[in-house]
Formats: structure tokens, sequence, C-alpha cells
């Protein structure tokens, strides 16, 4: 146990990183307008939610899950290719397939699945290296 090792400013940086890949995820350059008809929200709906409350949680949601990860990146051989391979194995094998197990019952679509899916793989992956290289 001795041996753990967080990098408190690097967990900070994934949990904003999250907002900025989101933004850019679920932006009309990429996915927005298919995750608005999969998610069955109108834009209207979106105009009403309360900003404040939802980026505050999801930033602290983030940093949980940043956390969460650099604990288990905490072993000092960790490096880049470790924390990217965890990363993902993470995002997709327990996050992408508990979000796929999920919307099945829902009876979502698989397009539902691939966007909302493919961020977290991807963010897992992305964190997953910051937190392995920057020890």
């Amino acid at each position: 146990m001795e041996n753990l090792y967080i990098n408190h400013a690097a967990v900070f940086v994934c949990a904003i990183l999250n907002l900025a890949l989101g933004a850019l995820w679920y932006s009309p350059i990429l996915f927005y307008k298919g995750w608005l008809a999969e998610s069955n929200l109108t834009e209207e709906q979106i105009a009403r939610q309360n900003p404040a409350k939802t980026y505050g949680l999801a930033f602290l949601f983030s940093l949980i899950i940043s956390y969460n990860l650099a604990f288990f990146l905490s072993d000092s051989n960790t490096d880049a290719v470790w924390g990217a391979t965890a990363g993902f194995l993470a995002g997709f094998g327990w996050s992408t397939l508990s979000i796929a197990i999920i919307a099945l019952f829902e009876q979502r679509s698989w397009k539902y699945i691939f966007i909302n899916g493919g961020f977290i793989t991807v963010y897992f992956t992305i964190i997953g290296f910051i937190l392995g290289i920057w020890r």
C-alpha cells in the first residue's frame, strides 16, 4: 500500500476533461442531433434545464469517476500504456456494457448505446492515459 500515488492535479484536469469532451461529443459537429433523437429529448427541454445544477453535478460526478480510476492506477508501475488500457477496459467493459444492458431493457436503440457508450469509452481511455502519464 505504501507505493500508491495519486496526482490530484491530474484528477482535477480529468474531471474538467469530461465536460470539455462532452461539449464536443454531444455538439452539432458530432452527435448532438442523433443523441437528441435517441434520448427522446427536444431542444426546448434542454433549454429548460438548470445549467448550474447540471454542470455542477456533472463536474462532481466526473471528479469522483476520476478519483476512482486514479485509485485503480495508483501503483508506482503505472504508465501511459497501462493507464489507457485500464481506462478502456473500465470504460468499455464496465460502463458502456452497463449502459447497454440498461438500454436493452429500456428498449433504446443501438445508436443510443453507441453514442453514449462511445463517449464513456473514449473518456475513460483518455483519462486513464492522463493518469498514467502524469505521475
